[in-house]
């Protein structure tokens, strides 16, 4: 799926993912490719995201963590929207 995840400041990241692991309201959810179109409130944690290929670390926030094909970015909050396989997280 696509996946582009933006605050206020930047474009944190902006490319294609196997899953998504967010942070909603009422506890932890993940998004995998096809999923059904979603809406939902994202609290404080951290966004995980499966990168499908290489990750370039040099483009990175000094802030997001690496471990093998995984990002790991912390947010305060935010929103997420998923259409037709393009996830949009607006973060804090």
């Amino acid at each position: 799926m696509k996946l582009e995840i933006i605050t206020p400041e930047t474009k944190i990241f902006n490319g294609e993912a196997n899953a998504v692991t967010l942070p909603g309201l009422e506890g932890l959810f993940q998004i995998l490719n096809n999923h059904a179109p979603i809406i939902s409130s994202l609290s404080k944690g951290e966004v995980k995201v499966e990168v499908v290929g290489q990750i370039d670390q040099e483009k990175l926030n000094n802030k997001i963590r690496v471990e093998r094909n995984t990002l790991f970015i912390p947010i305060k909050g935010g929103v997420a929207e998923l259409m037709n396989n393009k996830l949009i997280v607006l973060a804090e």
